[in-house]
């Protein structure tokens, strides 16, 4: 019996079952797969949520690297990287560009919560499972999970030896990946795994100015995981591990400039021209979507990450004691060209540091009995500390323009010191009664209190020496001109020195009933809610722009997840509506900033089906629809698009907003689709014993990208098609791949270039564009 509840814990550590093997003599059925999306190992098709899962091989026939590729696999999931920050989307629900938020799409790594925007640009590394959750997961996964959760689980160490190395080349972005991993016993109780990655890339980004492709990236990972097991009843994992991903330069150029309005200082002329005009006709060369920018200032970005999570089990006759502890620190510096041209104008400096320490413990009761359930504890603390540097340089051109009324700005700099400190801890309990065999109800809840500190400081310095301005025009023509208030602008006697504390409390409760037909078919109908601290705005400029509400949410769902045919057709149904109240949201302000609010009713609904299906011996599918409808029901104090006429509510600035309601959100396309065709049998060439390929199809429906929602950048459906085909053999395999072969030009984000409509009076526009079509070839060796 001991052992029986040891296997499953490692299961719970994340190791994936496999039931039935996938080869090309017995692919009568489909796999069993285990997830640990409630905390317990058990089968994706009885646990009544509706998700997404990956498994190792999944993610290396699709060469999914990281966040940003996995969406392309996972209908209603959106990631993208944005001038300063990055975001994700559940149906429609993520977080805007500020540093004083949390992420509503939660990422979990072996159980360790990674909330800050930094770490989703982190690169995946060995792998075994991805479950991508939708909607409120506020039991399981309580920090501020209120559109979803990602939960990723690691590859463990084994007792038996495992070698691999990999090697992965794209020479259309001149990208190469080397992977290795060695796993086994150290002794009978002791074993370890080692996992290293480095990637390079040249991009894909022809910045003409500098004469070269862009981004450039440079990563660079390595893991060391232990697994001691002293004895039948306990277990340890301890697992390091150091990330390191760089970049230079940006995947992204201005792809509109309309002429400037009359009462500017060039009326009529677009902001290319005008630059012109001041020195730079190279500026812009091209506004258009050609995969070219022009950036004069050099653009980096460097992030270090450090993480360590020790997880214990212990087994006290039938029930487990389980301790997760982790700790997650990071470090980011990043250089931004953020005028997006290659005119002196401004550049953008940001330094961030966050650490994180966290600990969890749970008891689980055994299964097979009427009732069954888990409860624990939860405590998390961290620290963030973020800086950044509005320059404007000696030579900026904003010294040219007005007859010289704004030279004092030049070589003076808006400085931000933003400091936050969360600590916060949670009680969660989830039981399950089964009246019988078939019909069971959960009842689950979490009971959340959190506390946080913060503060805010602007002042402008002299960039010759790094110290307070002592020129009095500079603070005020920063304030007046770009809104950016300080504590030396004579225009705001009230200074920029804000501090602020929070303390909250919640109580998320979830009721799940599930109705097995047969051991099949299940129905599960789920009431839940959801809860997501507020906080204090870090990228706003003015004073007002502060402290921002809770965001709650209630979900209801009904679904049906099937396995048909012979255990050869898998069919997962999901209708869902989630009302969130106070939904926060970040906005570019028209000038240099970012406000944060609460739009006050938004509602997401829809429906989603995925599954698989063997189609025949050798031969599978996997596929995923969703339909999603978002709409703000009520948000009548959004910041406006460009050369919008206000219509909103009246802003704490005294500057008029504009009305949202009944507006569908970024990144909320209505149909997202994803189907992949597996192909698998035997061969004898070459010593390769298999054939394989693998077809993917992506559809995204037409969805609005510009952070003001802009209805010039309702961009267009899309669809993509990625391909691999692969000789394997027990020990070698070779494959090739082809990843966007239609060649879709994807705009993923779009915004107004800073300053261009404020002061130059012109509708300029950059946008971030997605890879073209890359191809490579991927060589792995197992041992």
């Amino acid at each position: 019996m001991k052992n029986l509840a040891l296997k499953s814990i490692f299961a719970l550590s994340g190791c994936a079952v496999a039931i039935n093997a996938a080869t090309a003599q017995d692919l009568v059925t489909l796999e069993v797969i285990q997830v640990t999306a409630q905390k317990r190992s058990e089968n994706a098709q009885d646990t009544p949520i509706s998700m997404n899962v990956l498994s190792a091989d999944d993610i290396k026939e699709k060469s999914i690297e990281k966040i940003d590729d996995l969406q392309y696999s996972v209908p209603n999931l959106h990631m993208t990287e944005t001038g300063i920050s990055t975001q994700m989307f559940i149906r429609g629900i993520g977080t805007g560009n500020n540093q004083g938020f949390e992420q509503s799409v939660g990422q979990y790594i072996d159980g360790i919560h990674y909330g800050r925007q930094q770490l989703l640009r982190m690169p995946f590394l060995d792998l075994e499972r991805i479950e991508v959750l939708k909607g409120p997961q506020s039991i399981m996964f309580g920090k501020n999970s209120v559109a979803g959760a990602l939960n990723l689980s690691s590859a463990k160490p084994s007792q038996d030896t495992e070698i691999h190395l990999g090697l992965q080349y794209q020479p259309t972005i001149g990208a190469t990946e080397l992977t290795a991993m060695v796993s086994g016993a150290l002794t009978d109780t002791l074993s370890a795994r080692l996992a290293v990655r480095h990637y390079s890339e040249d991009g894909y980004i022809d910045n003409t100015f500098k004469e070269r492709d862009e981004t450039i990236r440079d990563e660079g990972a390595v893991r060391l995981s232990l697994l001691w097991e002293p004895s039948d009843t306990m277990n340890f994992l301890f697992k390091v591990e150091r990330d390191e991903f760089n970049g230079t330069g940006r995947q992204i150029e201005v792809i509109q400039d309309e002429p400037a309005l009359d009462g500017y200082p060039i009326p009529g002329a677009t902001f290319s021209q005008i630059l012109g005009i001041l020195g730079h006709p190279q500026a812009i060369a091209d506004s258009t979507l050609n995969y070219q920018r022009q950036a004069d200032a050099e653009e980096s970005n460097t992030n270090n990450l450090n993480n360590a999570t020790l997880t214990a089990n212990f087994i006290f006759g039938d029930y487990t004691l389980t301790s997760v502890s982790g700790f997650v620190s990071y470090d980011f510096v990043e250089t931004c060209d953020c005028d997006y041209t290659a005119a002196p104008i401004f550049s953008v400096f940001i330094d961030e540091e966050y650490q994180q320490f966290s600990q969890e413990i749970r008891l689980v009761s055994p299964v097979g009995e009427k009732f069954d359930w888990l409860g624990g504890l939860f405590y998390q603390t961290s620290e963030l500390a973020f800086d950044d540097n509005i320059i404007i340089p000696s030579n900026s051109i904003l010294g040219l323009i007005s007859g010289g009324a704004l030279a004092p700005m030049t070589g003076q700099a808006a400085g931000r010191n933003y400091q936050l400190d969360s600590d916060m801890w949670s009680a969660f309990f989830q039981g399950r009664y089964h009246f019988t065999d078939a019909l069971t109800l959960t009842l689950g809840a979490r009971f959340t209190s959190e506390e946080k500190t913060s503060s805010r400081v602007m002042n402008i310095t002299d960039l010759s020496t790094g110290d307070i301005t002592e020129d009095p025009m500079a603070p005020a023509l920063f304030d007046a001109v770009f809104g950016i208030q300080s504590e030396q602008s004579p225009l705001s006697p009230q200074g920029h020195n804000l501090t602020g504390q929070r303390d909250e409390n919640s109580f998320t409760p979830l009721i799940n009933v599930s109705y097995k037909i047969d051991d099949k078919i299940m129905l599960y109908a789920s009431a839940t809610t959801g809860f997501k601290a507020g906080g204090f705005d870090a990228r706003a400029n003015n004073v007002n722009s502060w402290e921002f509400g809770e965001e709650e949410a209630t979900a209801y769902e009904l679904g049906v997840k099937s396995l048909i045919l012979d255990d050869t057709l898998e069919i997962n149904l999901a209708f869902y509506r989630t009302e969130y109240d106070n939904l926060q949201v970040s906005q570019f302000d028209g000038v240099l900033g970012f406000n944060v609010g609460n739009a006050k009713e938004t509602v997401v609904q829809g429906v989603e089906i995925e599954g698989r299906w063997i189609l025949f011996d050798g031969l599978s599918m996997q596929y995923g629809i969703a339909y999603l409808d978002h709409e703000y029901t009520d948000f009548t104090n959004g910041n406006c698009h460009s050369r919008q006429v206000p219509d909103g509510d009246m802003g704490a600035d005294g500057n008029q907003l504009c009305d949202y309601t009944g507006k569908s959100g970024q990144f909320t396309p209505k149909v997202t689709a994803s189907i992949g065709f597996d192909y698998f049998t035997d061969i004898s060439f070459l010593g390769f014993e298999y054939f394989r390929t693998t077809l993917g199809l992506y559809h995204s429906a037409k969805q609005n990208v510009d952070v003001n929602l802009n209805p010039l950048y309702e961009i267009d459906a899309y669809n993509k098609v990625d391909m691999r085909i692969a000789l394997e053999s027990e020990q070698w395999n070779i494959a090739l791949f082809a990843k966007n072969m239609t060649n879709a030009e994807v705009l993923t984000y779009v915004g107004n270039n800073p300053l261009s409509g404020s002061t130059f009076g012109t509708d300029t526009f950059y946008g971030f564009v997605d890879r073209p079509a890359v191809y490579g070839i991927q060589v792995d060796y197992n041992f």
